[in-house]
């Protein structure tokens, strides 16, 4: 593949993901895909033999990986609580530098009907799935139950994603926000009650 060609490919798919994110899948059109890309119409079956599906499919994908890896490097973080809270700044941010017409393109996917394309809820369950596990993986690093840690882990994509979408409605941080401060208590509960928790010196 030549580098113009995959170049073109790559707009494509990031065109998609953006378009997505303000618009949602079923607005999300080839025509519209090549209009905010540039991209010349006789690459779209060349690089995308699968047609528009195929092209949401991969833009699913890109923004999945997007957002796991920056929930990846938060995870890092010697304090949960902190890496949490940080997932909700970033898409506070998000909303706010996109005059909340931004919210999330795995959402715009999954709440759609896509009976001729039923592999797009697939793979927006498994980008959803992806990033609770990562979640899970930190709570369980700092000692709470495996259980208790994917339910946790499973509400806060819940919370965020919920308070995006009330945010772009509103036209206001304050749902995500009143998540956010929500969250970081119970955290905070949760941590502090851990069964470790209690055996520790002036714990």
């Amino acid at each position: 593949m030549s580098p113009r060609r995959s170049e073109s490919r790559d707009r494509m798919i990031l065109s998609a993901a953006a378009l997505l994110r303000e618009y949602g899948a079923s607005a999300t059109s080839i025509d519209r895909v090549l209009a905010h890309s540039g991209a010349p119409r006789g690459s779209v079956y060349h690089h995308f033999p699968g047609g528009r599906a195929q092209l949401i499919d991969e833009a699913v994908a890109l923004a999945g990986d997007f957002i796991a890896g920056l929930i990846d490097a938060a995870v890092q973080a010697d304090d949960p609580v902190e890496a949490v809270d940080a997932f909700f700044v970033l898409w506070r941010d998000r909303l706010v530098e996109s005059g909340f017409r931004a919210g999330c393109p795995i959402v715009a996917v999954a709440v759609e009907t896509n009976d001729d394309a039923p592999q797009l809820a697939r793979s927006a369950a498994a980008v959803f799935a992806r990033w609770q596990e990562a979640l899970a993986a930190l709570f369980l690093r700092h000692g709470l139950a495996e259980e208790r840690g994917r339910r946790l882990a499973a509400f806060v994509i819940a919370a965020v994603e919920g308070a995006v979408i009330m945010c772009r409605a509103e036209q206001s941080t304050a749902p995500l926000e009143a998540a956010a401060a929500e969250i970081h208590d119970l955290l905070l509960h949760a941590l502090r009650d851990r069964p470790e928790a209690g055996t520790r010196p002036g714990a």
